[in-house]
């Protein structure tokens, strides 16, 4: 029988907004989980095995997007946009969230080449928002933040430390100057674009020798979830609601902040297909680390009273 699972944001993204009557009682009937490590890298490697255990997103996507991975290590070196303030920089955007088509890659990129080339690392770009630097399989890389995590942040928070990220940030300094002085910053800003001002490095590392997974598919429109799903099971697109599942299927709504779309497109159909035999339990995993996992026989745990909020 179907089995499914919802990956969901940590419960503090859907604020005061409140479950359903349906809704909060079944997942006050539910199983309820709270030991699991929390973030969005945890989260997908609760689903996801990686072997040896790292996280190369870089060399992942790479292989998804171009298929040349193999033999080299990658870093992503993404565009992105900080803005200046009164203690530093901060993150605001980056990689998709830019708007950048091919005439900003064209641009932009001959102008970064040697830098990084006279460094050893090649730059290019299979795509306009997603930048990588191909580097010797034996280079030790400092720790780099997820973009997504340090968005909005101070980027000073974010740098590489210690011995190995001094050349990083020797290297993002003199990236950032050659973007400032780049004319077509100033082009891009008359349009009423935000200006690439900055790269942002991260998910450094070698393809891994294997990625497997319990699920049969994995729906995901966020592009580490699909590059970890394409190299262990069938990936595709999010749909626009829960239907049919046939296996062991994951669904990716990570980005999802609306609590009565994610009841009425996901969480209750997935909860009447329970109620109808055609799928043996549902499995709500959140970024905070907490799960549910509801089932058909739980209906008759009528002591128990809703719950209408994840995080209560």
């Amino acid at each position: 029988m179907a089995r499914a699972t919802l990956l969901l944001p940590a419960a503090a993204r859907f604020g005061q907004q409140r479950l359903g009557a349906t809704a909060a009682r079944v997942l006050g009937r539910a199983d309820h989980r709270e030991t699991a490590d929390a973030g969005r890298q945890a989260q997908l490697l609760r689903h996801f095995e990686l072997t040896p255990g790292h996280w190369p997103i870089a060399a992942l996507t790479r292989q998804a997007e171009a298929g040349d991975a193999a033999g080299s290590a990658w870093l992503r070196a993404d565009p992105s946009y900080l803005r200046p303030d009164i203690n530093g920089a901060r993150l605001l955007a980056y990689g998709e969230a830019l708007a950048m088509t091919d005439a900003d890659r064209d641009a932009l990129l001959p102008a970064l080449r040697p830098l990084f080339g006279d460094a050893g690392f090649p730059l290019d770009a299979p795509t306009p928002s997603h930048w990588y630097l191909r580097l010797p399989r034996g280079t030790k890389l400092p720790g780099f933040s997820d973009p997504g995590e340090a968005l909005g942040e101070d980027l000073f928070e974010h740098l590489a430390d210690g011995a190995e990220g001094r050349r990083w940030r020797a290297l993002l300094s003199e990236t950032q100057v050659v973007l400032h002085n780049h004319p077509w910053n100033a082009r891009r800003a008359g349009s009423g674009l935000a200006p690439i001002n900055s790269l942002w490095f991260w998910g450094g590392g070698v393809l891994p020798d294997q990625v497997s997974t319990q699920h049969t598919t994995a729906f995901s429109d966020d592009e580490s979830a699909r590059a970890l799903a394409q190299a262990a099971c069938t990936a595709a697109a999010l749909p626009a609601r829960f239907g049919n599942a046939a296996g062991d299927v994951v669904f990716d709504l990570q980005a999802e902040r609306d609590l009565a779309r994610l009841q009425e497109q996901w969480l209750l159909p997935a909860v009447a297909a329970i109620d109808r035999g055609e799928l043996e339990r549902l499995e709500l995993d959140l970024e905070d680390g907490s799960a549910f996992m509801i089932a058909r026989s739980q209906r008759w745990r009528v002591w128990r009273g809703p719950r209408p909020r994840f995080g209560e």
